[in-house]
């Protein structure tokens, strides 16, 4: 088994882009080949270093390019941004502008699969850039009434949030968290790594902002589910069934209602399948995207 990428070897093969909000961390991996690349939405806390063992090995096969929202991993974290997930569907825009990507599949994680509805209700409203050939959402809570919300989120979100972030936001309760979280074992590591890119330059001090999110999924359902359950494209639901927060039965309602939607349970898994087990992930994210460029998914309506 290859060893883990570290932080240190992933800022390495990246670089930052300027957007009119701030310097944007992006990864782009090549691949032999002129499959139809990914773009990767990384969700809260963390960031795409998340996704760096199971994107790594889909870029065997195909392009896949990644970055961290604003406020996240290795991008600026300004104190006086807002945060909105229209705002991130605005880096997720600019970035593959700058990659030079007119199409593109879209693989999405937590927050990330909010702003994957958002890019879809953009699409529907024919004001998105780019093309979508695919969806793949992994452990979201787009029906946030359904999420079990842990402690530190609830906390975060409330009208003492800055005061929690600022006294609580520590490596120790973060670990905490994230082993609740983890169906299986978590390195202390690996702890350590999400810690350092998350707490870099304040931003665990910026949680109570970006969580906003939470809010936003209710606030904006009719516009994200909406466009979601009417889409016209492949999407694949594939979901660790062990997660405790973004619930299987989220999984099971968003695949019932998109239609022709394919859902992949791993009962084994938890909140983060792409860090559980990267090697099973990539393959069946990658044999979906597989069959979307040959054709082999048939999409009815």
């Amino acid at each position: 088994m290859a060893e883990p990428i570290s932080p240190e070897a992933w800022r390495a093969r990246g670089r930052e882009i300027t957007i009119p909000d701030g310097r944007v961390f992006v990864v782009d991996l090549p691949a032999p080949n002129a499959d139809t690349p990914v773009l990767v939405l990384h969700g809260f806390p963390s960031s795409s270093w998340d996704f760096a063992e199971a994107a790594t090995r889909l870029a065997a096969r195909r392009r896949v390019v990644l970055f961290d929202f604003l406020g996240f991993g290795l991008s600026d974290k300004p104190e006086d941004h807002g945060y909105s997930l229209f705002e991130q569907a605005e880096v997720a825009i600019a970035v593959a502008a700058h990659a030079k990507i007119s199409r593109l599949h879209v693989w999405a994680h937590d927050m990330g699969t909010s702003v994957a509805t958002e890019l879809l209700a953009r699409r529907e409203r024919g004001l998105l850039p780019f093309e979508i050939a695919s969806v793949t959402l992994m452990n979201g809570s787009v029906h946030v009434e359904m999420a079990h919300l842990t402690a530190g989120q609830i906390a975060l979100k409330s009208p003492v949030g800055d005061l929690f972030a600022r006294f609580a936001g520590t490596r120790r309760v973060f670990g905490a968290q994230l082993k609740r979280i983890f169906a299986r074992p978590l390195a202390e590591e690996t702890i350590d790594a999400m810690w350092s890119l998350l707490s870099r330059a304040d931003g665990h001090l910026r949680l109570p902002k970006t969580i906003c999110y939470i809010e936003e999924r209710a606030r904006f359902r009719r516009r994200w589910i909406g466009s979601l359950e009417r889409v016209d494209l492949p999407v694949l639901v594939a979901w660790g069934a062990k997660d405790p927060v973004a619930v299987m039965a989220i999984g099971e309602r968003v695949a019932a209602a998109v239609p022709n939607a394919e859902l992949v349970r791993w009962e084994d898994l938890g909140h983060y399948p792409q860090m559980e087990d990267p090697d099973r992930v990539a393959a069946e994210v990658e044999a979906f995207l597989a069959r979307c460029d040959s054709g082999g998914v048939v999409f009815s309506v």
